[in-house]
C-alpha cells in the first residue's frame, strides 16, 4: 500500500443503492465472508481481520495494515515498490519464483494523439456539445439547401457523438431531448410561436443533457457550467438568426422589380415621355413625365411589366 491509504470496509450492498431483504442480505454476506476468509487463508493474510472488513465493514490506515498482516509492503513510490520486491518470493499455481526488480528500467508508455484524441471525445461535456452542433447543423441544412458548411459541420459532428457516446451509459431519452431541443430552436426561426418554441427548445436541451448520462458518478455528468452555457449560445445563436431574418424580411427589396425602385438610371435616348434607359447593363422602356436628354439620369419610380416609370433626380 501507498501512504495515506486505506483498506477494508468491504461489507457488501446492493447495486444501485437498494434494500435486500434479511434473507438474501444474510445469503450475500456469508458467501462474500466465505470468499475473502479463502484468499486470506491462501495467500498467508490474517483471516480474521478479513472476516471483519465484511462482516462489520473494519478499515484500516496502511500502517496498521501492515502491523496485522494484511500487506506485506508499505511503499511510496514505484522505485521504492521494486526497491522492497527484490528478492521476495511469490507463489503461483504450482511452483513460486523469486523476484529480481533491483535493476529493473521503468519505461513509460504515454498516450498517443490518437488515444488522446478518443480520451477527449469520451468526456460527457464533449457529447452533449457534438450532439448538439450536430444536430442545429443538419437541421439548417435541411432548411437551407446548398448552403453546405452546416450540413458538413454538422455530420462530422453528429457521427463523433456516436463514437463518444457509444463509451458512455447513455440514457436514450435524455439524447431524444437534446435533439428535439436543437429541432424546437430551429423551427422558431421560421414558425411564428411567439417564443414558445424557443423556451420549449431552450427546457428540452437542459434536461437533455441533465439526463444524457445513465450515472451517479458526478465524472460521468455533463457540467452544470458546461451545460448552461451551452443551451444559452444555442439559444442566442438562433435568435441572432431569427433576427436578422426578420430584419430582411423588412427592409427593402433588392432584387426583382421591387428592387429597382429608386434606383438611378442613364438615358439612352431622349425621354419625351417614351425612350430607352440603361439600369445595371440592362436595357428597359421607359416612360417620363418630364424631358429627359440622352445621357442624363434618371431616378425609377415604378416598374410595370418590361416599362419603368422614370422622373429626373430630386424632382
Amino acid at each position: 500500500m501507498a501512504h495515506g491509504t486505506n483498506i477494508g470496509a468491504a461489507h457488501p450492498v446492493a447495486m444501485g443503492g437498494g434494500e435486500m431483504d434479511s434473507t438474501m442480505k444474510e445469503k450475500v454476506e456469508n458467501d462474500a465472508v466465505a470468499y475473502i476468509k479463502s484468499l486470506a487463508d491462501q495467500r498467508g493474510r490474517n483471516i480474521s481481520w478479513a472476516e471483519e472488513a465484511v462482516r462489520k465493514s473494519v478499515s484500516a490506515t496502511e500502517q496498521e495494515a501492515f502491523r496485522l498482516k494484511i500487506i506485506d509492503i508499505v511503499a511510496e513510490n514505484i522505485p521504492a515498490l521494486l526497491k522492497q520486491l527484490n528478492g521476495r518470493k511469490v507463489s503461483l499455481l504450482n511452483s513460486s519464483i523469486t523476484l529480481a526488480t533491483e535493476t529493473t528500467t521503468l519505461h513509460d508508455f504515454p498516450l498517443g494523439t490518437r488515444l488522446e484524441l478518443l480520451k477527449i471525445l469520451s468526456d460527457p461535456n464533449i457529447a452533449y456539445l457534438l450532439m448538439s452542433i450536430g444536430t442545429i447543423g443538419i437541421m439548417a441544412e435541411l432548411y437551407s439547401p446548398g448552403a453546405i458548411l452546416p450540413g458538413i459541420i454538422g455530420a462530422i459532428s453528429l457521427i463523433l457523438a456516436f463514437y463518444s457516446l457509444q463509451s458512455l451509459p447513455v440514457n436514450y431519452a435524455g439524447a431524444l431531448l437534446v435533439i428535439l431541443g436543437a429541432v424546437f430552436l430551429l423551427l422558431d426561426i421560421s414558425v411564428t410561436s411567439y417564443g414558445l418554441l424557443a423556451l420549449g427548445g431552450l427546457a428540452a436541451m437542459t434536461l437533455g443533457g441533465l439526463l444524457l448520462i445513465k450515472s451517479d458518478a458526478p465524472y460521468l455528468q455533463v457540467s452544470l457550467s458546461f451545460l448552461l452555457p451551452t443551451v444559452l449560445a444555442a439559444g442566442g445563436l438562433v435568435g441572432v438568426v431569427a433576427w436578422m431574418a426578420v430584419k430582411s424580411g423588412r427592409g427593402k427589396p433588392v432584387t426583382g422589380a421591387e428592387g429597382m425602385i429608386g434606383v438611378l438610371a442613364v438615358a439612352k435616348t431622349d425621354l419625351n415621355p417614351r425612350g430607352q434607359i440603361t439600369i445595371h447593363g440592362e436595357i428597359w422602356d421607359a416612360i417620363s413625365q418630364r424631358p429627359i436628354r440622352q445621357g442624363e439620369t434618371a431616378e425609377v419610380v415604378s416598374v410595370e411589366g418590361l416599362t419603368v416609370t422614370v422622373t429626373p433626380p430630386h424632382q
